[in-house]
């Protein structure tokens, strides 16, 4: 065993030393007001926000915790601000159809207005009407035309009494018509008188009635024609008068909205229909029949009326530059809008005034923000929003309708769509979309991906300092002192496993900031220091740790089986991590392996057992790679290996077992002992060459608990591959232990290192003809080999002369 190899104890982990922090109190510091570490991201969203371009969409990706949200809702919002307010949105009804309202866009904060000016209008032409119908002139004018075209029908009426008296008869007017009757000296005959006569008298004056029928006919079409042109003037008179209130009325909103030529046309198109339906601004006279069970008229009237009301969909009022609208739930109707229904008169109805926009009319004119995992959980969304998107058109639609759900329904006229849209999602569905979906990589060009940390320098550190200040002004928390700020930076080299790294998963650390705060504030401090963020940290683990300490007590109690201390052939202990949600800890495991002669090479157990993955296998397999590398350059292996994970039935994965397992099957072939005080992790190639793992400060706290809890000997340990070396931020306990000469870290490069330290002989190096010495450790698998090889081939000549 070589010191060289030994971890120096300023390698363990990386202190962050108060005094480089100037000030006092995170009080005395301005908070952040910048993004720390995601240039490439920041870059990416404002080229994707400066690009006018249609298909320059954003996709955000990146790991949970990283701030995605609130950093991307910051860039946006600052950018909105140097845009234009986009119009008020309003929906009118469609006096040629209406079944297709029309989305009007009105001056930003003018739609309410517009809607009141209107309310205001109809309320008003309901008094004004009837007045204007009531007043003398135009009274005057309606006796006059029914006076002159009663003259008229006189005339007509008059001529025909004239001729029916030429013929001897007579007109009367009954309920059923004009009846027609022959007369006698001026009376019309009775029954029995018009029977007494003969029968050819009988004849002729019943043909002269008929063919006096025929000029009554031509009369009552003429006067049939008389009325209507009577009707027609009355109405025109009205029509009139109405469009003269009208337009003195109307005159007042078209000046005000004389730059918008779509009001301008709705307004030309509302005074046409106000003047051919003006009946519905008059009172009715209500007969008795109408007031049984149905609906009263003056309800069918108010509903009638609805027509000429304005349903605001969207009022810009208090809006400075462009909105930023972030959607948490983006269903179909939340996104693309609703068309309601009410029950009126026995039946489900819906008019214009039941629409309801979704996000992307609020944000038209702006930017949407939404999760894209939320928005593939959604039937039909994705479809719809890529095809707004490429059209730019927003189609307001009753989605059951459109699934042959439903009675008939609206189909608003679409609403021309300005809009930027910015997803949020992590890998996968990125790489899904980008691979399978042809449309996606023309409508989201623009990726900004977030990363999960940053290289540990001062300025990050200082920066760090600033985000703390910020989380406590936004929070309302207490100030953090300087050796606060430095254990909290401590944390964040910790959660990303690297002494030259900081965490940029803000959430997490944002956690550990409010929970110091909450264990200061339980001391009845007025600032945050080291003690209560390490409290916090402490505090937060024991609350998730019950699963780990039940793995432990098995470990204490030996039902785990564990040496800590003295010596075993084709024995070695590996270390695993366990992770259950965010809490993740490192237990070692016993892995053992048996040679014997045989033709099988490695047999993985788990993997024969079906309890291994695909990456532990495939680490399994390289140990064939290598020992025929090292060994069998002259002659072939004979031989058979079993290796397993002893006490585990449950699924293993991960190749950072492969260097530990390949320890055991070198010490089972030479049959040197390993020290038990030392666990190994580690991946190997087939050079030999001890590969980087992760979860290192897990593994070797997890191994330190055990051996702490059996009691340390000071020959304990852990060797790790000496690329994890830079990952090193243990906790303070073993460093402690460390310093004291109780436990120990070894850096490895290569397997020869690795088993001079767990058996302390020497791995040897190869002569020309690749022999190794025989007193090395090499030399004796070599040796091993052989002997199995020479064995197997005096077996085989027996066997082959008896056959």
């Amino acid at each position: 065993m070589t010191d060289k190899n030994e971890v120096k104890l300023s390698d363990l982990r990386c202190l962050c030393d108060a005094a480089i922090f100037d000030f006092e109190t995170t009080a005395d510091i301005d908070p952040l007001d910048q993004v720390i570490g995601q240039e490439r991201a920041v870059r990416a969203i404002t080229f994707g926000l400066e690009m006018k371009s249609a298909g320059y969409h954003i996709f955000v990706t990146g790991p949970e915790g990283t701030g995605k949200t609130t950093i991307v809702q910051d860039i946006i919002r600052k950018a909105a601000r140097d845009l234009p307010t986009p119009p008020d949105w309003c929906m009118v009804n469609n006096f040629k159809d209406e079944y297709r309202p029309i989305a009007l866009p009105v001056k930003p904060g003018h739609g309410s207005r517009f809607a009141k000016s209107l309310n205001r209008l109809v309320a008003d032409l309901k008094i004004r009407l009837p007045k204007e119908f009531q007043t003398d002139p135009f009274r005057e004018k309606v006796v006059e035309i029914q006076k002159r075209h009663g003259e008229q029908k006189k005339d007509h009426f008059a001529a025909l009494d004239r001729s029916a008296l030429e013929k001897h008869l007579k007109v009367e007017k009954t309920p059923s018509g004009y009846q027609t009757l022959p007369i006698k000296e001026g009376e019309p005959y009775t029954q029995e008188e018009f029977e007494g006569l003969p029968e050819q008298e009988q004849k002729e004056i019943e043909k002269r009635v008929q063919g006096f029928q025929e000029e009554i006919q031509t009369v009552m079409r003429e006067v049939s024609r008389i009325n209507h042109a009577q009707q027609k003037e009355i109405q025109q008179l009205a029509d009139e008068s109405a469009r003269f209130v009208l337009q003195s009325r109307l005159d007042l909103l078209r000046e005000n909205y004389a730059d918008h030529p779509p009001i301008l046309q709705f307004l030309e198109e509302m005074q046409e229909d106000m003047v051919e339906n003006v009946a519905l601004f008059l009172p009715r006279q209500q007969s008795p029949e109408e007031n049984g069970d149905g609906a009263p008229p003056a309800q069918v009237v108010e509903h009638s009326l609805n027509r000429y009301k304005v349903n605001v969909l969207e009022d810009r009022s208090g809006l400075d530059g462009a909105p930023v609208v972030f959607e948490p739930n983006p269903t179909y109707q939340n996104i693309f809008g609703r068309i309601e229904k009410k029950a009126f008169m026995g039946t489900l109805v819906t008019d214009f005034t039941m629409v309801q926009s979704g996000s992307l009319l609020q944000a038209n004119g702006g930017f949407l923000i939404m999760e894209v995992a939320s928005i593939l959980t959604h039937p039909q969304v994705w479809e719809s929003l890529k095809r707004a998107l490429q059209n730019k058109m927003l189609c307001i639609e009753d989605m059951a309708h459109d699934m042959g759900l439903g009675t008939a329904s609206l189909r608003p006229a679409p609403v021309a769509l300005d809009v930027k849209v910015i997803l949020l999602g992590g890998y996968e569905p990125f790489q899904i979309l980008q691979n399978y979906d042809p449309k996606f990589n023309k409508i989201f060009r623009v990726r900004a991906d977030f990363d999960y940390e940053v290289t540990r320098t001062d300025e990050t550190v200082r920066l760090y300092a600033q985000f703390i200040a910020r989380v406590c002004r936004d929070e309302r928390l207490l100030p953090f002192t300087a050796d606060g700020v430095a254990s909290v930076v401590e944390y964040g080299e910790k959660a990303i496993d690297s002494k030259n790294k900081l965490s940029l998963r803000f959430g997490s650390v944002t956690g550990v900031i409010k929970e110091a705060d909450y264990w200061a504030r339980k001391e009845d401090a007025d600032r945050v220091t080291a003690a209560h963020v390490v409290k916090a940290f402490t505090e937060y683990r024991f609350r998730y740790n019950l699963y780990e300490e039940k793995i432990h007590e098995n470990y204490v109690e030996d039902t785990i089986m564990i040496d800590v201390a003295g010596e075993a052939v084709g024995q070695v202990n590996a270390l695993a991590v366990y992770q259950m949600g965010e809490i993740a800890f490192g237990r070692p495991s016993r892995i053992t392996a048996e040679t014997f002669m045989g033709k099988a090479g490695v047999i993985n157990i788990e993997r024969e057992s079906k309890l291994s993955g695909k990456t532990h296998d495939k680490g399994v397999l390289i140990l064939s790679g290598y020992l025929g590398r090292t060994f069998a350059q002259r002659y072939p292996l004979s031989l058979s290996i079993s290796v397993t994970f002893e006490q585990s039935y449950s699924g293993i994965d991960g190749d950072s077992a492969s260097s530990t397992e390949l320890y055991a099957i070198l010490s089972s072939l030479s049959k040197v002992p390993i020290r038990q005080g030392i666990a190994v992790t580690g991946s190997v190639n087939q050079k030999g060459q001890v590969q980087a793992i992760g979860g290192v400060n897990q593994k070797i706290e997890g191994f330190f608990d055990v051996c702490r809890s059996k009691g340390l000997t000071g020959r304990q340990g852990v060797m790790i591959p000496a690329a994890n070396v830079k990952n090193l931020m243990l906790k303070k306990s073993v460093v402690d232990a460390v310093k004291e000469g109780q436990f120990t870290v070894w850096q490895v490069a290569t397997i020869e290192e690795g088993i001079e330290i767990l058996t302390g002989k020497t791995a040897g190096r190869p002569d020309k003809e690749g022999n190794y010495p025989s007193e090395t450790l090499y030399g004796r698998v070599q040796q091993k080999l052989k002997t199995y090889l020479e064995q197997s081939l005096k077996l085989k000549k027996p066997y082959v002369s008896e056959k």
